[in-house]
């Protein structure tokens, strides 16, 4: 009985000597939040208690960015730590899920599969807009689970979900949309999935199943569709802003409130799971809020103040974004961290953390924890940049200035002070000759190792899709009328 002890005692110190303190890490991504449209942004009258005491009690990046205005290259440059550019990947892909080649590319590593071979269980929940195809599933690019969806959007009840979905519209016009999949069922790894709830609430319900499940250190990619649209909210939290007029923003800040009571369900998990401390947690958006456009003023319903523009833009509502960090164990509460940050760091951060593969092409994206926690003094980027399709919008941002040009309806680039003008309200292009000599220089020097973007933006790919089964028919015709009819006597 003593030896038997003493074995149950050593294994029992050798478990706790050796066991994994490698921090757990979950990525939560809105899609199309206003920088103005939570607590810890100075917004007062959306309830988003869980992120603003994340907010509070750990990290707020004042100055966090994500590579690209608009979802798909966002995402892109997010998964894979490098800029979307690197690969030509500046587009919106369609939901199209017999076209092998239409996707993330092959040869480019997510943090999830660089962290599966640390030993890193992985998962993703929720929107992954990366291609639809067997080859580019997530199951296939680095993820142990997933549970959500392959389109770049879905409906938020479950009674609309069918599993016909017409490439005409209902009075016969083409259909263009990226988002051909908001219909389908959920996926669960590769099967079909259902959900009975609100979506924004079964995802976070499915994503503290996870974290409770995990019986290794894991990293969650939780990607919300909330609050893109379609905009549809419970009705019981859509009348808690009965206040707001406008009947579009309302149900917008519900989709808000409905997320944040989402995320709270996640904390709990990872409270009664004894995982909370030792979880690296991550908040932002995929770009900023809806901006308004000439004549649709009505349309709007996200505020990105005190940001200029927003979604689409390279000013800063359009990358410009809600960025925290939340982590009891490795990082200080209360602070804000003045020096831009990017999405690129996300990748870099975790794989650093987990001990993860990094092999292959290099991480654009940095640890960002050394700079946090002040073991590194510096900054951690010297200069960010951004690029729509081939550079029809460009975007250089150093600590000091940005230099940038907005495709739409401007003609002549820009250059900010962002010490002294933060919200980009004086273009001193014309003052300042040398410094924008140098930030095109620099931009000149990242662009020179950048790839042309090939792929079709998810509109012009439905019509030549389209385009193309026309095609094929009339092909079918002409061969059917060259056939001789049999003649039977």
């Amino acid at each position: 009985m003593k030896f038997h002890f003493a074995l149950s005692l050593l294994t029992l110190l050798a478990t706790q000597l050796f066991a994994d303190t490698r921090p757990n890490i979950i990525i939560m991504l809105a899609d199309d939040l206003g920088y103005g449209d939570v607590g810890f942004t100075g917004n007062q009258i959306v309830e988003t208690p869980n992120l603003d005491r994340l907010a509070n009690e750990g990290v707020i990046f004042q100055n966090g960015y994500v590579t690209h205005p608009y979802c798909g290259p966002s995402r892109a440059g997010l998964i894979t730590g490098r800029y979307q550019a690197r690969f030509g990947m500046e587009i919106n892909l369609t939901y199209s899920p017999y076209d092998i080649h239409s996707g993330l590319p092959l040869d480019e590593k997510t943090f999830g599969q660089r962290l599966q071979p640390a030993g890193y269980q992985t998962g993703i929940i929720g929107k992954w807009h990366l291609g639809a195809s067997y080859p580019f599933h997530p199951n296939n690019r680095g993820f142990d689970y997933f549970y959500g969806f392959l389109s770049g959007g879905h409906d938020y009840f479950p009674d609309s979900v069918n599993t016909h979905h017409p490439l005409l519209l209902p009075d016969g016009r083409p259909h263009y949309s990226a988002n051909e999949g908001v219909y389908q069922p959920l996926l669960r790894n590769t099967n079909a999935a259902e959900f009975d709830e609100y979506l924004t609430t079964a995802l976070s319900k499915d994503a503290a199943r996870f974290v409770k499940d995990s019986d290794k250190p894991f990293c969650l990619y939780l990607a919300y569709n909330a609050p893109h649209a379609s905009l549809e909210a419970p009705k019981e939290v859509i009348d808690k802003y009965s206040q707001v007029e406008n009947k579009k923003r309302r149900t917008y800040l519900a989709m808000i409130d409905a997320m944040d009571q989402g995320i709270g369900i996640v904390i709990e998990a990872l409270k009664e799971s004894g995982k909370f401390d030792n979880t690296l947690i991550f908040f932002l958006s995929d770009n900023g809020g809806v901006q308004s456009k000439p004549g649709y003023e009505h349309e709007v319903w996200a505020d990105n103040g005190p940001l200029r523009n927003g979604k689409g833009s390279m000013r800063e509502g359009g990358s410009h974004v809600p960025f925290i960090a939340h982590w009891p164990k490795g990082l200080p509460s209360g602070i804000i961290y003045p020096h831009p940050v990017s999405s690129l760091d996300l990748s870099a951060t975790a794989v650093a953390l987990a001990g993860g593969d990094t092999s292959g092409k290099p991480l654009d994206g940095v640890n960002l924890i050394p700079y946090v926690n002040g073991e590194i003094k510096g900054v951690p980027h010297e200069a960010l940049f951004w690029r729509t399709t081939n550079g029809t919008s460009w975007c250089v941002r150093t600590p000091e200035a940005k230099f940038l040009l907005e495709s739409h309806g401007a003609t002549e680039p820009e250059l900010y002070d962002m010490v002294n003008d933060p919200y980009e309200s004086n273009n001193i292009i014309a003052e300042r000759p040398e410094q924008r000599q140098q930030l095109a220089q620099l931009w000149n020097e990242w662009n020179a190792i950048n790839e042309t973007t090939f792929l079709l933006q998810s509109g012009n790919y439905q019509k030549k899709r389209l385009q193309m089964y026309e095609a094929l028919h009339k092909e079918l015709q002409e061969k059917a009328k060259k056939i001789q009819p049999i003649t039977v006597e």
